[in-house]
């Protein structure tokens, strides 16, 4: 689950990056308003790129791993309706 959240963020920003580069050493030469387009684009990209790996799954258990309190866990275990074995 992780492996896949860091791929998609670093193709994510690849991608932001590959952009800019573009933008300013080629497209720039054909029409500057399509690079400044690009670079809109490029912007938008990090704040979802970091959305996106931080992002858990529904069985993610981070909120509540266990604390070391044996008494707290069962009580979180019970909520969460999982037992312990």
């Amino acid at each position: 689950m992780y492996a896949r959240r860091r791929h998609w963020y670093f193709a994510m920003m690849g991608t932001c990056i590959g952009l800019f580069v573009l933008a300013w050493a080629v497209v720039r030469l054909f029409s500057v308003p399509a690079a400044v387009a690009m670079c809109l684009v490029a912007m938008v990209i990090p704040p979802v790129a970091a959305i996106v790996a931080n992002r858990h799954g529904p069985d993610d258990r981070w909120w509540d791993d266990p604390s070391g309190d044996p008494k707290s866990d069962e009580w979180w275990d019970e909520l969460d309706g999982k037992r312990r074995r």
